[in-house]
């Protein structure tokens, strides 16, 4: 029962009075409606979008809620020394790092997430380092279900090489550059650790001791993605329309068919309408989409309740609500550690945004060649830590071009060390407080389970067994460390470790949020489409995120027939 006390009576009247006003208020409804409507306009949404629109008997819409990033979608953000050029900062792979150094409002999600990460069109793919690796076929077969093996999922990588341009030699003048910690690298993990240097991606079914230039979605020297790709190729479709500055609030429903999605642009609330037999998919992030699940009342039961008070829910009752804690559940970020690493033939390479030197500028500007025409890093290398009961935990690093904090003399570059596939520790996705209940990570998605660092502790162990004679030191953690030391060093809060790397997944698994067509668990026509349904994986997540959505893409279609 509520009680109220007798000097409150007329404030709470006013105020009851109020919110049924603000509830009964008809939201406007747009004109047109469409067959296929896709939230987010990060990699998968592109190609889940493009791949609809092939079909010209369908309408697609795909909805972002920030503005433009490169300069073909009208981004113009951009030091003065592009100035001339068609090329904004996010054309340029050589100003991926200086993303930190000189943020951005313009690409970054300003208040719409917890964490850190790209609000524009691209999402990620137009901030990221742009790296392009196929997972093993070992994911696929470990971690996916039945309909999402390797086998299955093979024409998808098919259709995505087809499409994708991609290369480990992105300079056009056919040079590698800082290949001065590659050079020292090789020595260390070929010559002393026994690694098999190799073509990444040509021999991608490899992931234990092995070593090379990393690989990138770029093309002609400069970003390239779905947004060069996928995206331009839809924008040329009459049945297809890109709507950017659209913040979709949540999946308007009935029961378990989705009508259409809520919107606010520039302030204005409206409804965008599904024609009948439609499909809405999410592409929002594996932190946005299963926000707006729980928005779309879809989710944990506790976390609706919540909502329901502070009126997030668009009135939908309790009945109609599809309870399932599967949503946002097993949420996955790489656990990160930086090993500063000094030699004397290593030469660090500074990224700037604003004045670069005049030849490394010259030779981008001419040629599209040299230092900026990739995001930095010399190599890239993988390993795995095989358990007494069989079981196999991936493990991967990579030399920077640059040392990091208090280590950023000439002769040192920064160590990337990530545990990857078969690690223990996840979370899940966790809404702040109203009014915006903004999504974010929960605080066990790192080292939650003890495997985990015992695991990238074992890897840290072997490649310091194997540095005798290579020259290499590094700065920041003993090399004489014992494997419960590191164990120790890497689960500790410093600047060097415990780093979200943002690679943010699996937080609507398929066969618990989703089924294997994509389909949200209790309804009939809305999808997940984006890294949520991707298990962790082996490598960088970025490819692995580009051929989930090819294969959405063919589920879908054979669903709408």
């Amino acid at each position: 029962m509520l009680h109220i006390l007798p000097g409150m009576l007329l404030p709470f009247l006013l105020q009851l009075l109020f919110s049924i006003h603000i509830q009964a208020s008809p939201i406007k409804r747009q004109a047109t409606s469409y067959d296929v409507i896709v939230v987010g306009s990060g990699p998968a949404g592109i190609i889940i979008a493009s791949r609809l629109s092939e079909n010209p008997a369908r309408s697609v819409l795909l909805i972002e809620g920030g503005g433009p990033s490169y300069w073909v979608t009208g981004g113009r953000e951009r030091p003065q020394w592009l100035s001339g050029t068609s090329l904004s900062r996010v054309d340029v792979p050589g100003l991926y790092s200086t993303i930190y150094s000189n943020p951005s409002t313009a690409l970054l999600c300003q208040n719409k997430i917890r964490a850190y990460g790209a609000c524009t069109i691209g999402g990620n793919s137009a901030i990221n380092a742009g790296l392009f690796f196929e997972p093993p076929a070992s994911d696929f077969d470990k971690y996916f279900p039945t309909g999402w093996k390797h086998s299955d999922v093979s024409p998808a990588i098919s259709r995505l090489y087809q499409k994708q341009p991609s290369t480990d030699r992105p300079s056009m003048d056919g040079l590698y550059y800082q290949q001065s910690g590659y050079n020292v690298a090789k020595q260390w993990l070929v010559g002393n650790a026994n690694y098999t240097e190799l073509n990444i991606n040509a021999n991608s079914r490899r992931k234990t001791k092995v070593f090379g230039h990393p690989v990138y979605d770029y093309q002609n020297g400069q970003r390239s993605g779905p947004v060069i790709t996928y995206l331009q190729t839809a924008l040329t479709r009459p049945n297809f329309r890109l709507q950017s500055g659209t913040w979709v609030q949540r999946v308007v429903r009935t029961g378990d068919t989705a009508t259409g999605v809520l919107v606010n642009i520039n302030g204005a609330t409206s409804t965008i309408p599904l024609k009948p037999n439609g499909r809405v998919i999410l592409s929002a992030g594996a932190l946005k989409s299963p926000e707006l699940l729980m928005k779309s009342g879809i989710g944990d039961p506790a976390v609706l309740t919540t909502l329901s008070s502070a009126n997030q829910l668009g009135g939908l009752p309790s009945s109609q609500w599809i309870n399932n804690t599967a949503i946002g559940a097993g949420l996955f970020d790489n656990p990160n550690t930086f090993i500063e690493m000094s030699a004397p033939t290593i030469q660090a390479y500074n990224y700037v945004y604003e004045t670069p030197p005049a030849a490394d500028r010259d030779l981008y500007l001419t040629k599209k060649s040299g230092h900026y025409s990739f995001a930095g890093g010399s190599c890239s290398f993988w390993d795995t830590v095989t358990h007494t009961d069989g079981t196999v935990t991936g493990v991967q690093g990579g030399l920077g071009n640059a040392g990091y904090q208090a280590y950023t003399d000439a002769t040192t570059v920064t160590m990337n060390i990530y545990g990857t596939s078969g690690l223990k520790s996840s979370g899940r996705v966790v809404l702040g407080s109203g009014p915006d209940f903004l999504p974010g990570p929960s605080g066990d998605v790192y080292y939650s389970h003890p495997q985990d660092a015992l695991d990238i502790a074992t890897f840290i162990r072997r490649l310091f067994d194997a540095l005798p004679g290579t020259g290499l030191t590094p700065l920041n953690l003993d090399p004489r460390s014992t494997v419960s030391q590191i164990v120790s060093y890497i689960t500790s809060w410093t600047p060097y470790t415990r780093g979200q790397v943002n690679h943010w997944s699996s937080s609507c698994r398929i066969g618990s949020c989703v089924d294997r067509n994509t389909t949200v668990v209790g309804m009939r026509n809305l999808h997940v489409v984006d890294a949520s349904i991707v298990a962790p994986l082996s490598v960088n997540p970025q490819m692995g995120v580009m051929i989930a959505a090819e294969k959405g893409w063919e589920l879908i279609s054979g669903l709408m027939g």
